[in-house]
Parts: structure tokens; sequence; C-alpha cells
């Protein structure tokens, strides 16, 4: 093999192909592809990996059985528990809680927040997080939160966007509710101390982003997840909340049709606490680590879907499952940060989409499926691909044309994240293009509720990705941060008025579980599998390399 040559971050031949790109810069500053008719996104969707033939199968047990779902999530839903009964000791209760909530990131966070503006003292709620408070997909999150806060909007558009996107699938007054209460969140973000970016004269600077009809876009340059939850957590620990951190939830506790508790396992330790609660909020987060057909993941370590898991063997009923967001724009190049993300409010700014003729093949704002779908198409059907030094596809990401739209110095103040992200590896993404193809992002789908996060298992809500309904089968941006945000705030409030209701004591049993493995075992399922599976293992696998010929 030839020694690579490299020049400022790529290699020769990679050098060679940017210079195709900087060739028809000029041309494309003025040109914009048009956006694709209802028919072209139905063509090209054919070779996004959700249509794309096998990958998926039937779940054979629980309240979805029947049901379509990719074979990984699938995995876990016919895994067998990974406690047993007289593993535990059900005796001795560790904490003894109004609400227990499982996932410390923004929808965790602020259900504790206004649980305790509704009444629930600081200290009968429980929040357990699976590594360090904050430690979530929430503080990763770049772009930015959807709200319809100005006169040229209305919640009326945002709902018809959310909804259009998410091809008519959405549960509508589940996705009602995210619009109608975006307002009111960014309020109180910007009341709690959120540093939003602003215009000369100190309005909220508002971006476009894909499937978006109007600018809805608030965002804190592309550091915006990060910055909410700064705040949320500030304020969370002013209150004193309790907090374990390292306490993965690994089952639900139930006393016949109803969650009761749940038991905590310390990843340190290996000790067990059983947590009995009135009523339990699950904002565990999306399966990113599940690395669906083989995809990297833009997700963070603990992204395993365990509440969903814990969920449907309590019997809660699951929606849209089988839809997985892969985003357009993951990291291809340098193979340490593969499909790390590359956030859509670059494209927004002005960058596009590029191949390997220096062609602007798409719209470079489409909804997230359609746009991902254009560039598996472009490397994989169309051979119109850039192929790095280890093998991967990918198209490039014209940076620089974000400066020659905006001015000089707008990258730096804008995606500061990006810059520093590229400098480690020699790029400078003012100069250059970067690399890049879809990374598996967010799980679409999840468990059911309804408005206020309740689900059909008494005593249980979600909040966040771990839910389904709002986004149908595809999310838009800026609609994540904000689900976590609206959602968590109506289970909060929703749980609080609940607790009030609820006198006695609870009894606490794993007869569930009894009831699930017994299914697991008619079905034919062989106990090869356990679940939840806590963090990913790589052990022996090329994680960062795992790409999908989805052909």
């Amino acid at each position: 093999m030839a020694e690579l040559k490299y020049i400022e971050g790529y290699p020769e031949n990679m050098r060679q192909e940017i210079e195709k790109v900087a060739k028809t810069r000029e041309k494309r500053i003025s040109y914009t592809p048009p956006a694709m008719t209802m028919k072209e996104r139905d063509e090209v969707l054919k070779i996004h990996p959700d249509y794309a033939p096998g990958g998926k199968r039937e779940i054979r047990v629980g309240p979805n059985k029947g049901n379509l779902a990719p074979n990984e999530v699938v995995d876990l839903l016919e895994a067998y528990p990974l406690i047993e009964h007289g593993d535990v000791n059900l005796s001795k209760i560790d904490y003894d809680a109004d609400i227990l909530i499982i996932g410390g990131g923004l929808a965790g966070t602020t259900a504790s927040l206004w649980a305790n503006d509704c009444g629930v003292p600081a200290e009968r709620i429980l929040l357990t997080n699976k590594l360090r408070h904050g430690d979530a997909n929430s503080i990763m999150a770049e772009g930015g939160t959807q709200a319809a806060d100005r006169g040229v909007d209305s919640v009326v558009k945002h709902y018809i966007d959310t909804i259009g996107g998410g091809h008519f699938a959405n549960k509508p007054d589940v996705a009602r509710t995210l619009v109608e209460d975006a307002p009111l969140i960014m309020k109180w973000l910007c009341e709690l101390g959120a540093i939003f970016d602003r215009e000369e004269n100190g309005d909220l600077a508002e971006k476009l982003a894909g499937g978006l009809s109007v600018k809805r876009m608030h965002s804190c340059r592309d550091y915006t997840g990060l910055e909410e939850f700064r705040v949320l957590r500030d304020e969370f620990r002013t209150r004193q909340i309790h907090c374990l951190e390292h306490y993965p939830a690994i089952e639900l506790l139930t006393e016949g049709s109803r969650v009761t508790g749940a038991v905590l396992w310390n990843l340190e330790t290996g000790d067990y606490k059983i947590v009995r609660a009135k009523a339990i909020i699950i904002a565990t987060g999306g399966y990113g680590r599940l690395h669906i057909r083989g995809f990297p993941t833009t997700n963070h370590y603990g992204a395993t879907f365990d509440g969903v898991v814990l969920a449907y063997r309590a019997g809660a009923k699951l929606r849209d499952i089988d839809a997985v967001q892969y985003h357009p724009t993951g990291a291809a190049y340098p193979i340490q940060i593969v499909g790390y993300l590359l956030t859509e409010k670059l494209r927004g700014s002005g960058a596009q989409p590029v191949n390997a003729d220096g062609e602007a093949f798409v719209y470079p704002l489409e909804p997230r499926d359609v746009e991902a779908a254009s560039i598996i198409r472009e490397c994989y059907v169309r051979n119109k691909g850039i192929i790095t030094p280890t093998g991967l596809r990918g198209v490039w990401l014209d940076t620089p044309l974000i400066e020659i739209k905006n001015g000089k110095g707008y990258i730096e103040k804008a995606f500061p994240g990006m810059i520093r992200m590229y400098k480690r590896y020699d790029i400078d993404i003012r100069k250059d293009p970067v690399l890049v193809f879809p990374t598996l992002h967010y799980q679409n789908g999840g468990i059911e509720t309804d408005r206020d996060g309740r689900t059909n298992v008494e005593g249980l809500w979600v909040a966040g990705e771990v839910s389904g309904g709002v986004h149908g089968k595809n999310r838009l941006m800026g609609n994540s941060t904000l689900d976590c945000l609206v959602f968590g705030r109506k289970a909060g409030m929703s749980t609080a008025d609940y607790v009030k209701s609820q006198k006695g004591e609870r009894k606490i049993a794993l007869d569930h579980l009894k009831n699930y493995v017994q299914k697991l075992q008619q079905a034919g399922v062989k106990e090869t599998r356990r679940a939840p599976i806590i963090l990913p293992d790589y052990r022996g696998k090329a994680a960062l390399a795992r790409m999908i010929d989805v052909f």
C-alpha cells in the first residue's frame, strides 16, 4: 500500500477531490437545487434504510406482538430479564419517593422542576441516572429548539410542518401539545438565564432547518442542548432535588397492573437499590448505541434502549417503533470522528451537500429522511461519492460557502464546536469542505403516551426521546429538545397531580417479569439474550468504522 501524503488534514487523493468542489463553488453560490416534489421524495425514500429490504422482523411477544421493528430492537424486547426472583431483597426499601424519575437529561430534569413547582417537595423527588447527571443526548444537541413565537409564524404552521415531516403518522393531540407549548418553554428558558443567539436589536435570532416553512430555530451557537441543560441543572441543584448518579434502572416493580417502583444497580459497586414510588417518569432517551443496521451514531455511550425495554415488560404499548432517524450529515472522515453530528444548522446557514463531480445534488433542507436517502443514493446508486482511505463513502458538505454568503467570521461565531472538532485533525472548515454520510441519530418512536406523557400503565409516565407519537415516522430538527422540555414539563405536572391523590402503602413485586418470561418461553425464544444491556460492548469490533451497504 502506497504511503498516504497528507495536505492540511486530507490525504492527497481527497485533496484532489476537494479541488473539484472549489472549481464549481462560484457557480453554486447563486444556485440551490429546488426542493423535491412529493413523488420525488417517495422515490428516493425507497433507498432509506427504513424502507430498504431487510433489517426488520416481527415482535413475537408483548403488547406490540406482530408489529415490525429493527432486528436490534426486537432482540432486546425478546430478551430475558437481568434479574430473577431471589436476586434482590424486596423487603428492604432503600428509597421511598413520591416521584421516581429515571434519566437525567433535559426531559427528566425538566420533569423534576415542574413537579416541584406543582407542590411535590424536593425531598420526595428522586432522579436517577445511568451515568452522571447530564450525561445524555440532550447536551449533545447542537442546532436549536423550535418555537413559533414571532408574528410571521404561528403554532398552526409549526404543527403542519411537524405533521408533514412525520409523514402524517404523528399522534395529533400530542403533536398539537408540542407546538402549542413551545413559546411558553422558550420564555421559561430565557427567564432561567439561557443565553440564546440574538439579533443586534436584542430579538431572538431564528434560523431555517429541514422541513420548516418559516425561520423558527432558536439556538446558542452550536451548543444549544448544553446551554439549555446548564440552566436546568443549576436550578435543580439550587432546589436540592435528590439525584443518584451511576445507578441505571434495570427493572420496574409492580403491584398488579400498576408500577410502584424500580430496581437500581450501581455501575461501580454492583449493589442493588430498591425504590418505591407513587409515580415513575421514564426519560432514558434513545437507542443510538444499538447501531441499527450497522450505522455509526451521534449518540452518547448510554443510549441503549433501556427505558422502552422496562416499560414494555410492564405492559406499556409502543408506537412507530419501526421508524429510525439517520441524520444526513454525520462525519465520514477522519475515522476518529465517524458518525459524529454535523448540525443541520450548517446547511441552514448556507452549506451545500456536493458530490464527487462538484455538483449540488439535493436541496440542503429537505426533511432529514429525504436528505439522508439522497446522500446514500449519491454514494451507492449513482456512484458519485468520495471514498476515504478506510473505504467509507461520503459526499462533501461545502462549509466555506457559509462565510461567502454570510461574511468572514460567521463560522467562528456560529459554530465554535465544529471548528474545534475538526481543528484537532488539521482541517479548517472555513477553508475546506468536510466529508459526510448519514449516521444513526434518533429514535422516532417509543412508548405511546397521551398529551401529558401518561402511558397505558397506571403510575407510569414517559418524556423525551423514549416516547412515541409526537414525531410520527420522522422528526424535524429542533423538535427533539422541544419534545424533552414540553413533555418533561407535562409529565412533571401530571405526576404531581397524581401522587397527591394516592393514599395508602403500595406493594412492590416482580410478578410482571414472571408473566413476561412465560410469554418468551411460549414463543420459543431461547435464553441467550438479557436486557437491558446498560452499556454497549465494543470489544473486538471496529465500532467507529461500521457502515452498511443497504443494497
